[in-house]
């Protein structure tokens, strides 16, 4: 530390400012240096510190500052930079007296009550929200002394309350004895919960601080939501409740980051001299996390400006009371419309109970609340199909020109002729039939005719992500012959409970590609919903080869539910393919017959069906 003091002193003298005579004393740089390594709480900063010390008394240019102030400012500059703390403040008072805080002398009930409400404002919000502010944190001593009248004037009133709005932005002193007390009330009588300790480097002790089992009055609870509103004026022990509560998952902190101050600071007088050095003596150490608030300040869950906190806590607030309805509502359409009964059931069940264990206890927006439960759907069923959705409404249907038309075709569809007449396949979405069929004939004249006068195909779907399944009949006929209607799928319907037959079409635009000619599919990860479903009935089938890697097992185009009356919309499969022939492909994707990369599967194919008609020649 010392030498970092006086590489400042050099870049003084550098700077021409020479003195002649020292104005204070050689001892004031180590005496200073001592009381920061006897008494900061940090002990693990101060590494070299004796050798630093035993350097300071031959290196003394730095005393040659003639103002008080001015030195005071250049070892404060000093001390912080080296032990990274700008807690350690260096100040030169030579009128300082020290006070010591009078204790609370005894006052009659209508005084105590007149300094309580002042210390303290309550109010009750709309939609039955408690209010709280506390300017100080009240240590065991005074509480125990005011503590019925805490009751009766302020707590009472805030335990009826359905959620708490505890507002520390102003609050910027306290007694450390007033934490377990705090963070007791929004806790269980037991277990006893470790919040924190409190290592005192002075005596060289750590104080655990422990919840406490017996409270005057009731609890608040562990249930109903509160919210701590916090500033960079927000300091240190109210920095400390806020972080014991916010890392116990008990509060939703909302406002700026705290200013990052102390459990406790000490001012120390250095030597017989006017100056003097506050240093941090002792520091919080929370069990939870195994670091601390202080320097750092306590991040805020939602970080907003200070003046927009209560704003903000209050729409946390009204959220949170719709929670329950949209987890049950959410929880009830999946169990009466998830395409797979049994799942759809299990996955309501075990939605309740998160909601029941507190697991939605703590979402802070809509946003929030979306995303947690699109991926607490997710891993319960194993569907990334079942989730929350944007209820967005369908576009009007264009009305494209025959000329738009085609040259949209020719966009979204590639074909190529390959050595051996291999003809080649590429979309990248299905189509709905109703809207395909009046262009149909222009897909069979500028696609369809390139490619189905092959000796064999290769479809790529490696990139395609679905689309609806009611082009999938005919898309499939076109490589099954006309003479016989063949079974492609059965699709279960759950909300009617219906199933429906897919068929092959007897009749087609265009003429068919036939059953005896040879097909592989290229697939990927990517390859969803309708394209699956195609891969999966032309595998069960028999009628293709498939190269390249597992389906991403999305689902039949889901339908969107309305949870209730509220904005919440849900993404929820209602069909399965027929599951009694075996496992269908949704959740789990579609296996290859030859298992490659997505970027391996068309060399594959090609070299596949090279090898099979060089071997006719």
């Amino acid at each position: 530390m010392v030498k970092a003091l006086f590489l400042v002193a050099s870049l003084l003298v550098l700077g021409n400012v020479y003195f002649i005579h020292a104005s204070f004393p050689p001892s004031l740089l180590v005496d200073m240096a001592k009381i920061v390594m006897d008494n900061y709480c940090s002990p693990e900063k101060l590494v070299g510190m004796k050798e630093a010390i035993d350097a300071a008394s031959s290196n003394t240019e730095i005393l040659n500052i003639p103002d008080g102030e001015s030195l005071a400012n250049v070892l404060s500059a000093g001390v912080q930079t080296t032990v990274s703390d700008p807690r350690v403040l260096v100040s030169f008072e030579p009128n300082y007296v020290h006070v010591v805080p009078p204790k609370m002398p005894p006052l009659p009930p209508e005084q105590l009550i007149a300094v309580l409400q002042t210390a303290i404002k309550l109010d009750i919000l709309d939609g039955n929200i408690g209010y709280l502010r506390i300017d100080h944190i009240l240590g065991e001593e005074i509480a125990d002394k005011v503590g019925p009248l805490l009751l009766d004037l302020v707590w009472n009133k805030i335990l009826p309350t359905s959620a708490l709005i505890f507002d520390l932005r102003y609050t910027s002193s306290g007694d450390i004895s007033g934490i377990p007390y705090i963070v007791s009330y929004f806790t269980e009588a037991e277990p006893l919960i470790h919040i924190d300790s409190v290592y005192d480097r002075p005596s060289n002790t750590t104080t655990k601080l422990f919840s406490m089992p017996t409270l005057l009055g009731h609890r608040y609870g562990t249930t109903k939501p509160l919210i701590i509103l916090t500033s960079k004026n927000t300091k240190d022990i109210a920095e400390d409740v806020a972080y014991c509560l916010q890392n116990l998952k008990r509060a939703t902190i909302v406002g700026e980051k705290t200013s990052g101050g102390a459990v406790k600071l000490d001012k120390i007088k250095v030597g017989d001299t006017d100056f003097y050095i506050t240093v941090p003596t002792a520091k919080s150490i929370n069990p939870i996390t195994g670091s601390s608030w202080e320097v750092t300040g306590v991040a805020p869950d939602v970080e907003v400006n200070a003046e927009d906190a209560l704003a903000t806590a209050i729409k946390i607030v009204n959220l949170r009371v719709q929670v329950p309805a949209i987890i049950e509502g959410s929880a009830n359409l999946i169990a009466d419309n998830y395409a797979f009964e049994n799942i759809g059931a299990d996955v309501a069940e075990k939605l309740k109970g998160l909601l029941a264990n507190g697991e939605y206890s703590m979402v802070v927006s809509k946003d929030d609340l979306e995303a947690k439960l699109s991926a607490d759907l997710k891993t319960l069923s194993g569907d990334k199909s079942l989730k929350t959705t944007k209820n967005t409404p369908a576009l009007p249907p264009m009305n494209y020109s025959p000329e738009m038309y085609i040259e949209l075709i020719k966009v979204s569809f590639h074909t190529d002729i390959f050595e051996n007449n291999i003809g080649y396949l590429r979309f990248d979405m299905f189509g709905d039939f109703e809207e395909v069929k009046p262009i149909a004939q222009i897909i069979i004249e500028h696609v369809w005719n390139k490619v189905v006068n092959t000796d064999a195909m290769i479809i790529d779907l490696r990139n395609n992500i679905g689309g609806p399944t009611t082009a999938i009949s005919g898309f499939c006929s076109y490589f099954f012959d006309a003479e016989k209607q063949i079974v492609l799928d059965k699709l279960y319907d759950r909300p009617s409970g219906t199933t429906t037959e897919l068929l092959t079409l007897p009749e087609l635009t265009g003429i068919r590609y036939g059953s005896k000619k040879s097909l592989i599919i290229l697939t990927s990860g990517v390859t969803a919903g309708a394209a699956e479903e195609f891969v999966y009935i032309m595998k069960k089938l028999g009628r293709a080869m498939i190269v390249g890697e597992t389906t991403a097992g999305a689902s039949h185009p889901p339908k969107t539910f309305q949870v209730d009356d509220t904005d919440i919309f849900l993404s929820i499969p209602t069909v399965h393919s027929d599951s009694a022939v075996g496992p269908a492909w949704e959740r789990v994707g579609v296996t290859p017959h030859i298992p490659v990369s997505a970027d391996a599967a068309l060399g594959t194919a090609k070299g596949i069906f090279n090898k099979h008609f060089a071997g006719q020649k």
